[in-house]
C-alpha cells in the first residue's frame, strides 16, 4: 500500500525523502487558494518565486505579479493574495509571478518530488482522484507560517488523508495528528478556526470574507503542477 505523510512546516522538509514522491503543497490562508482560483478563471501558468527581488524582475519582463508579505500586497506590484483578486477577464491567458511569505517558498524547496502539486480546500476532490491514479507515496507540505505550524493547512492536509485512507497507509504521527484534527473540525471549519493566530491576522486586516471562500470544499476541478520553473493546470 502507498504511504501518505504530513510535514507540519517546510523547516522539517530535510527529514523527509521526497525523491519517489508526489508532493501537495498547502497554503490555505491565501496563496495556493489563490493559485487555484487563479487557474479556475483561466491564468495560463504562474511561477512562483521565494523573494519579492524575484518577482519585481519577472514583472519588469511582462508577467502580471503578485507580492505578499504579512499577510499584505507589497507596494508597486499588479495583485495581491486575495483570491478574489483572480476573479477577472483580464488575468485570462496570463502568466503570472507570484511571491508570498510561506507558500511559494514551500513550493520552491520541493523541487525534488517527482511531482508538485497545489492543494486547498477549493480543489481537494480533484487532487484526490488525481493522486488515487498515481503510483507514488504522498507528501503534503503545509506552508505554515514563517516556519512555523499552523492549523489551518494542517486540517487540509488532514482532510486530505480522510479522503485518501482506504488506499494510503498513514505513515507517521503527523499524519495521523492531522487527520484527527479534520475530523474534529470538519462539520465547522470556520468556527474550529476561530482562535487560530493566521484568522486573527487577515480578521485585523478586515478580510472574513476571504476566510470563508478559502475553506470551501470541491469548487474547482483544477489540478495545479509543477513544470520546470512554472505551475500549470493538469486539468486542461
Amino acid at each position: 500500500m502507498k504511504n501518505i505523510d504530513v510535514c507540519i512546516t517546510p523547516e522539517l522538509l530535510h527529514l523527509h525523502k521526497i525523491d519517489n514522491t508526489i508532493v501537495v503543497v498547502a497554503d490555505v490562508f491565501r496563496a495556493t487558494s489563490c493559485m487555484v482560483t487563479a487557474f479556475a478563471y483561466g491564468v495560463e501558468s504562474i511561477i512562483p518565486v521565494a523573494t519579492v527581488d524575484e518577482c519585481r524582475d519577472l514583472q519588469s519582463r511582462g508577467f502580471l505579479a503578485a507580492a505578499e508579505r504579512n499577510a499584505q500586497k507589497v507596494e508597486g506590484f499588479d495583485l495581491d493574495n486575495s483570491p478574489f483578486s483572480y476573479m477577472d477577464d483580464h488575468i485570462r491567458g496570463a502568466q503570472v509571478a507570484m511571491t508570498t511569505t510561506n507558500g511559494t517558498l514551500a513550493i520552491t524547496k520541493s523541487r525534488s518530488a517527482v511531482k508538485v502539486l497545489v492543494g486547498s480546500f477549493l480543489n481537494l476532490d480533484a487532487i484526490v482522484r488525481y493522486l488515487k491514479s498515481q503510483p507514488y507515496d504522498v507528501l503534503v507540505l503545509c506552508a505554515g507560517w514563517k516556519g512555523r505550524f499552523n492549523l489551518e493547512d494542517t486540517l487540509f492536509a488532514g482532510a486530505l488523508v480522510e479522503r485518501l485512507k482506504d488506499t494510503y497507509m498513514m505513515a507517521e504521527d503527523s499524519t495521523i495528528m492531522a487527520w484527527r484534527l479534520y475530523c474534529q473540525g470538519q462539520d465547522n471549519l470556520i468556527q474550529y478556526l476561530a482562535n487560530s493566530s493566521h484568522i486573527r491576522r487577515l480578521q485585523r486586516l478586515g478580510i472574513q470574507k476571504d476566510i470563508a471562500y478559502c475553506l470551501q470544499h470541491d469548487l474547482y476541478d483544477v489540478v495545479p503542477v509543477l513544470r520546470g520553473n512554472a505551475l500549470v493546470n493538469m486539468g486542461r
